[in-house]
C-alpha cells in the first residue's frame, strides 16, 4: 500500500480544508457523541495537518485519548482475544498501565494528523518537514507531549526513521492489514471471488449519489451496532450528524444496500487520500441472519472501488482472520510521541509504556494474528 505521493499533495490539503470546516462549524460532541477536544491546523512544507488537542478529559474516544488507547481499550482487547488462561494477568498489568498513564497525565496531548478517525493517512514524507512540524507544535503547545498517530512499518518506514532521529519514542498501537494490487488479489483469493460475486448479485444496492438526509440516522445506528454494541464502547461514537456533514463534504463516500422495504441494512464509508482507501464507517444489520453475509457485502464495496481506481487499501484493525483470507498483510502499527520537553514522570511513563507494549504487546498480536 503506498503512501499518499507528492502529486496527491493538494487532494490531501483540500481534504484537511474541508476537514476544518466541519469543525469549526460544529462542536465535537455534536459530531462524536464521546469525545471532547478542540481541533486546529498545523503546516509543514507543502501540506497542512489537522490537529487535535486534548487536556486530561476523561472517558474520551480512543481516537483522541492515548489513556483510552493503551489502558481501557487494550483491557478489552486482552479480554476478548487472549486465552482464557492468560487473560486475567492482563487484565490486572492493563488496570495498573491505565492507573500509570492517569497519574502522568498521557492525555495532555496534542496530536498532528488526527482526523478523529481510527486510521490517519498520511502524505508523502518527502512533501514534509517533520523537524518544522515539530518545533511549530512545541512553539505553540510547550505544555503538551506531541503525538502522530497511525504509522506502520510498512508504509511509514521513513516517517517512523525520522521520528526517532528526532526523539520520539515509538509505541506500537495495533496490528492493521494492508491490501496491494487488490486486482490481483481478487483473481488469486477464493474469499474474496465469493465477496464480490455476492456483492454483484445484490439488487438493492445504494451507492454515493443515492444516499440522502433520511439515510444518516441509520448509518449511525448501523455502525453503532457493530462497533459500539458489539465491540467496543471506546470507539467514537459518530453521530448522524457527522455522517451527514462528512458526506456533504466530501470525506466520507458510502455504498451499501437496502433491505425490500427500502431502508439500508450494511452500509461502509471510505475515506481516502490519494491512492490510499480505508474504511471507518462500516455497519450492518446485526438482527439478520448471518447468512446473508451483511459483513462481506460491506467489505466487498470497498474492494470494489479500489480495483475500481487501483488503489490500495489500509482495512485497519479486527476481524484479522477475514482480512487474512483476502489476502491482507499484517503491519504493526505504531504511535510516534514527542516529550523531552515535559516532566520527568511523563518521559518516564511513555518509555515504560513503549517497552511493554514493544516486549509484550507485538509478540502477543503476532503469536494470535490478532
Amino acid at each position: 500500500m503506498s503512501p499518499v505521493s507528492a502529486h496527491d499533495i493538494d487532494d490531501f490539503n483540500a481534504r484537511a480544508r474541508a476537514f476544518l470546516q466541519v469543525h469549526a462549524q460544529a462542536a465535537a460532541q455534536d459530531l462524536v457523541s464521546n469525545l471532547r477536544t478542540r481541533v486546529d491546523r498545523i503546516g509543514s512544507g507543502e501540506a497542512l495537518f489537522p490537529v487535535t488537542i486534548n487536556d486530561d478529559e476523561p472517558d474520551n474516544a480512543w481516537v483522541c485519548s492515548p489513556r483510552t488507547t493503551y489502558g481501557r481499550y487494550a483491557i478489552e482487547e486482552a479480554e476478548r482475544y487472549a486465552p482464557k488462561i492468560a487473560a486475567p494477568l492482563l487484565s490486572v498489568v492493563g488496570r495498573g498501565v491505565d492507573a500509570g498513564l492517569r497519574a502522568a497525565r498521557i492525555d495532555h496531548a496534542v496530536a498532528i494528523n488526527n482526523w478523529c478517525l481510527s486510521t490517519n493517512l498520511y502524505p508523502s514524507h518527502s512533501q514534509v518537514s517533520v523537524p518544522q512540524l515539530l518545533d511549530e507544535a512545541l512553539q505553540r503547545w510547550p505544555s503538551h507531549a506531541i503525538w502522530l498517530r497511525s504509522l506502520n512499518d510498512v508504509d511509514h518506514c521513513d516517517w517512523l526513521a525520522e521520528c526517532e532521529r528526532l526523539g520520539f519514542v515509538l509505541i506500537p498501537s495495533r496490528q492493521v492489514y494492508l491490501f496491494r494490487d487488490v486486482a490481483a488479489l481478487a483473481r488469486q483469493r477464493h474469499n474474496l471471488k465469493v465477496d464480490l460475486k455476492l456483492a454483484a448479485k445484490q439488487a438493492r444496492r445504494a451507492g454515493d449519489d443515492d444516499i440522502g438526509e433520511d439515510d444518516y440516522a441509520r448509518i449511525a445506528g448501523l455502525y453503532g451496532q457493530l462497533y459500539i454494541s458489539k465491540y467496543s464502547r471506546c470507539n467514537p461514537h459518530y453521530t448522524a450528524e457527522f455522517m451527514r456533514r462528512w458526506h456533504c463534504a466530501g470525506l466520507l463516500q458510502f455504498d451499501g444496500f437496502r433491505g425490500e422495504e427500502g431502508q439500508l441494512i450494511c452500509i461502509a464509508g471510505q475515506f481516502r487520500q490519494g491512492r490510499t482507501l480505508t474504511t471507518p464507517i462500516v455497519g450492518y444489520d446485526t438482527a439478520l441472519p448471518q447468512r446473508l453475509g451483511l459483513y462481506r457485502l460491506s467489505t466487498a464495496m470497498t474492494f470494489e472501488h479500489a480495483i475500481r481506481d487501483g488503489c490500495d487499501i489500509n482495512f485497519s484493525a479486527g476481524a484479522a482472520g477475514f482480512k487474512r483470507l483476502r489476502g491482507g498483510r499484517p503491519s504493526i502499527e505504531y504511535s510516534a510521541v514527542y516529550a523531552r520537553h515535559l516532566p520527568a514522570r511523563t518521559r518516564e511513563t511513555l518509555a515504560w509504556l513503549s517497552a511493554l507494549t514493544r516486549r509484550l504487546g507485538v509478540p502477543l498480536m503476532r503469536r494470535f494474528e490478532l
